[in-house]
């Protein structure tokens, strides 16, 4: 069944067509911040709809973590409502008066971030570092078929798109082995999606694979910064740390589950099969086309379809020892690369560590970031009603490090 249109206009190829609608935390002139939703150009002000209301109160906040700890029932009650608003005819008037354009709003992080976890989950990624650092081994260790390989990152340091990310400094490996403190010379880009958790869990109860969808809301995109010298030299034996912690940039927008049900396809073949805590009956991925620009040019199509490790095994996987999940808990797959050279989601890969740099369209080479260059990511899928959706962008510019 078709779904209605909505009155409100919207482009040609906008990310945010009404089968999309996706939330985020917004200021309009001269108000303070509140929950919102994209249509077209446009942001429909969420907790004015349900204003006077104990719901309305939780829209009415700077984050969505009121909104997102109501759970599943609420959220589909919620998106019900507004897509009535957007295409309806009987209270146009009214939402017409709480529509704000895009270019006239300030958008904020979406949701506090409670804990921060980034997997390891393209196989396509992790065989070409596995084949860079150790080209006469196998490029995957031994666990890595056998659980989705993660860590814990930084909360504090996820921040929105467009917020600058100052060069870090720390130490990295000098002549000879001994160790030298400055700005990394190696900073990196990691073309990632990232899962927003709203309905928490108890501490000590595992999340099995079926109930993903009981506390994840939706996805957003992310760009975690790396350090790529800097991380060469700490992670033994314990894993990424400074290298990675100084920032992590999200789009601010986030997509619901529910608007994903169309990019729904199967997860690649899992050999040998997972353990009985990460089967799933009917395992799933999502069709999503990323795309990574440096300075305007576009320099890698990541796509996401092709992640060995489901949205809701890392979730399992993530909690299987009992760990609590809280509302704004973030947890992201790791960079996304696909098998062609142009699907490579970070800057080690697409440069082969630096052996084979990349050539700008002004004349410039790459092999890492320098300072002044701006990273752009995207992301669409299939929508209901055939249309493509998005993801809106993830973007980040490069600023001096400490002198």
């Amino acid at each position: 069944m078709t779904a209605p249109r909505s009155w409100v206009p919207v482009p040609e190829g906008s990310p945010f067509p009404v089968q999309n609608l996706p939330y985020g935390v917004f200021t309009p002139p001269g108000g303070t911040p509140r929950v919102g939703v994209a249509i077209g150009g446009h942001v429909l002000d969420a907790s004015a709809v349900w204003a006077g209301t104990p719901l309305g109160a939780d829209l009415a906040t700077g984050s969505l973590n009121r909104f997102l700890r109501r759970g599943p029932g609420e959220w589909a009650y919620v998106r019900r409502r507004i897509t009535e608003l957007l295409t309806g005819e009987e209270q146009r008037r009214f939402a017409e008066a709480h529509l704000y354009p895009l270019d006239r709003v300030r958008l904020h992080l979406p949701f506090e971030v409670a804990d921060y976890v980034d997997f390891y989950a393209s196989e396509e990624h992790a065989s070409n570092v596995g084949r860079i650092f150790r080209p006469d081994g196998e490029p995957l260790l031994p666990n890595w078929r056998h659980l989705p390989v993660g860590y814990h990152g930084r909360a504090g340091t996820v921040v929105v798109s467009g917020t600058g990310v100052r060069r870090p400094a720390g130490q990295r490996s000098g002549p000879g082995g001994a160790p030298l403190f400055g700005p990394t010379e190696r900073l990196d880009v990691e073309a990632e999606v990232g899962f927003v958790v709203g309905a928490p869990s108890r501490l000590g109860e595992p999340v099995p694979v079926g109930a993903f969808a009981d506390h994840v809301f939706g996805a957003v995109l992310v760009n975690d910064w790396s350090a790529r010298d800097i991380q060469s030299w700490e992670y033994r034996p314990l894993g990424p740390f400074l290298g990675k912690s100084f920032a992590t940039s999200v789009s601010p927008w986030v997509v619901p589950l529910a608007a994903l049900e169309h990019a729904r396809v199967p997860v690649p073949p899992q050999d040998p099969a997972p353990l009985p805590y990460l089967e799933e009956k009917e395992p799933w991925g999502l069709d999503l086309a990323l795309e990574v620009r440096l300075n305007g040019a576009v320099v890698s199509r990541p796509p996401f379809r092709g992640t060995y490790w489901s949205p809701a095994q890392m979730l399992a996987h993530m909690t299987v020892n009992g760990a609590s999940l809280r509302t704004g808990d973030l947890y992201a797959s790791g960079t996304v690369s696909g098998r062609l050279p142009e699907e490579r989601g970070s800057l080690i890969e697409l440069t082969w560590n630096g052996r084979e740099p990349l050539r700008l369209p002004d004349g410039t080479e790459r092999t890492f970031l320098e300072d002044g260059d701006t990273v752009v990511m995207s992301a669409t899928a299939p929508g209901a009603d055939g249309v493509r959706i998005g993801f809106g962008e993830v973007a980040g510019t490069v600023l001096p490090g400490p002198s």
